[in-house]
């Protein structure tokens, strides 16, 4: 590896779609208002709100604008994590998640209450036992509120969004893991028959979804009545998957990915993004011929979901990882390949020469590297200089700097 150079690297820009809601408050109050009919029936009532551990943007003040117009319309509101196993899967790692958030007792105004405890609510046509949170269950109507995008692990007409947060958020661990051991292939379907078990059983109240455009600014949020979850679930999908933002270059040697972490994707990095994941399905989304990962997000807490799609990463990434709060995730999901560690060096720029010199049937001197904080940063990153003569002329690519040399520090990690 001696002889390989490692390349100048210039800043671009890549451009996208900037569409978004700009008074957050204002667009939820007049949704809620406008969409949902019978305010009446919200009055005395307790009305539980859920709360995921996907990385929403301004989702405190999303959640405290739906509490405050349900205790404006005389309900007493509450809020309640579920994210199936995360966090844990324990109550007070979900409740600490969410607080990462900003969603606190003093902060939302209304208690949070928080278990793992679940009640049997329905049975699907081959056996499979349906849960729900108890203390969800035990409301007098639940909002089921999340962001509605491509899934990370399987595809269909509904992925991530409402209909799965009533599946798998709501079933706290034992559901969730019950759930996954059927496999992500049966996902697409059985989310489905889920939902309509807890259309009929559940104390369902109405739906958020929400939708983030490519600068993870939100571009769409839809308030509505529980019998058009499903409708508007498989809507909000289309439109999120329209915003995905990706490379605009087809094919990258090495993609160097500053952070990983549950707040950015369920897997760690989106594989919409980056077309690696634990299933079948992505690979033909870009070509990337090593991947290397080179440390987790704080919001992560030490959750190392993500690292097993890595070609290389380092000794101090690994030492970051919480390893059991790790596999209950990927036993939950039945995916052990999740949990396996990629070959690791002592330093960045070892990892990244090693990743350059196992590339095949290129010229180790012109590599095409790509760097990104992480798959919700693409619009200012970092490509190297062998890029310019293809994204010269691009009217969605800015270049905003001259090429430089990559800094590390005195230990070799990158600066």
């Amino acid at each position: 590896m001696d002889t390989i150079r490692i390349p100048k690297m210039m800043k671009i820009k890549q451009v996208y779609d900037k569409s978004k809601i700009e008074d957050i408050p204002a667009w939820i109050a007049q949704q809620m208002t406008d969409n949902l009919k019978d305010k009446n029936a919200f009055k005395g009532k307790r009305i539980c709100i859920t709360a995921g551990s996907r990385g929403i943007p301004h989702l405190d003040v999303i959640i405290k604008t739906i509490v405050d117009k349900l205790k404006e319309w005389g309900a007493e509101p509450f809020i309640i994590p579920a994210m199936g196993s995360h966090g844990g899967a324990t109550a007070e790692g979900q409740k600490e998640l969410i607080a990462g958030y900003g969603i606190t007792e003093e902060a939302m105004g209304v208690p949070i209450r928080a278990t793992m405890d679940v009640v049997q609510i329905g049975v699907l046509a081959d056996g499979t036992p349906v849960y729900c949170d108890k203390i969800a269950y035990e409301s007098d109507g639940i909002v089921a509120l999340n962001k509605v995008k491509p899934h990370t692990d399987f595809r269909g007409k509904h992925e991530s969004g409402m209909v799965k947060m009533l599946t798998i958020g709501l079933a706290n661990h034992k559901g969730a893991s019950l759930f996954h051991m059927m496999g992500f292939s049966t996902f697409a379907e059985r989310i489905l028959q889920v939902y309509d078990v807890f259309l009929e059983k559940a104390p369902l109240c109405f739906g958020v979804g929400i939708v983030q455009n490519a600068y993870d600014e939100i571009s769409d949020i839809e308030v509505m009545e529980k019998h058009l979850i499903k409708i508007k679930d498989a809507e909000l999908l289309v439109k999120a998957k329209s915003k995905i933002a990706k490379f605009k270059m087809p094919s990258i040697d090495v993609l160097v990915i500053d952070e990983i972490g549950k707040n950015i994707s369920g897997n760690g990095h989106d594989p919409n993004i980056t077309g690696r994941s634990n299933s079948a399905g992505f690979e033909d989304i870009i070509d990337i011929k090593k991947m290397f990962v080179r440390g987790l997000s704080e919001e992560t807490h030490h959750n190392g979901c993500g690292l097993s799609a890595a070609d290389i990463t380092t000794r101090r990434c690994l030492n970051s990882v919480d390893f059991e709060t790790t596999w209950i995730n990927v036993f939950t999901a039945t995916m052990l390949n999740g949990g396996k560690i990629p070959v690791y060096m002592e330093n960045d720029r070892d990892a990244l020469l090693a990743a350059i010199r196992t590339c095949n049937g290129i010229d180790f001197n012109k590599a095409r590297v790509v760097r990104i904080k992480d798959t919700l940063s693409m619009e200012y990153i970092e490509v190297s200089q062998s890029y310019y003569d293809e994204i010269k002329e691009c009217p969605e690519i800015e270049i905003l700097s001259e090429p430089e040399e990559m800094r590390f520090d005195s230990e070799g990690f990158m600066i």
